[in-house]
């Protein structure tokens, strides 16, 4: 499979985690659990970059260090995202979201749309997004 092939697999991924998000905006959902879920569909984001490098990304969780690998921008929110990896699972809050759930889904929808565009540029079909499973 081609970069773009195989970052379109992750893609699908954030897409599932995306539908995720946007099923819980009920404040009555725990922040730490959409906390995680939106983190994780950022780490994703992050390794479908490196992906489309032509490099295997590597099995690491923090979003700034995978952003940099990826030699793309992180946004403050997604970044502060970061506490929901491991601290918010296994510690007592409080874990704020750093900005409202509805911002922070936008926030990552519209870089799954600047990812799937390059993956697309880069010679990946639509018809790869489906499914498949990939990091």
């Amino acid at each position: 499979m081609s970069p773009a092939e195989d970052a379109l697999l992750l893609l699908a991924i954030v897409r599932r985690h995306l539908r995720s998000l946007r099923l819980t905006l009920d404040g009555a959902y725990p922040e730490e659990d959409w906390g995680f879920t939106a983190q994780q569909a950022a780490e994703k984001l992050m390794k479908a970059w490196i992906v489309l490098a032509d490099r295997r990304p590597p099995r690491l969780h923090r979003l700034e260090d995978l952003a940099a690998l990826a030699d793309q921008p992180l946004l403050p929110q997604l970044a502060e995202l970061q506490v929901f990896a491991v601290e918010a699972r296994y510690e007592q809050g409080p874990f704020p979201l750093p900005a409202p759930r509805e911002e922070l889904l936008a926030l990552l929808e519209a870089e799954l749309g600047r990812c799937e565009r390059r993956a697309e540029e880069l010679g990946g079909s639509p018809g790869d997004r489906s499914g498949g499973s990939a990091g």
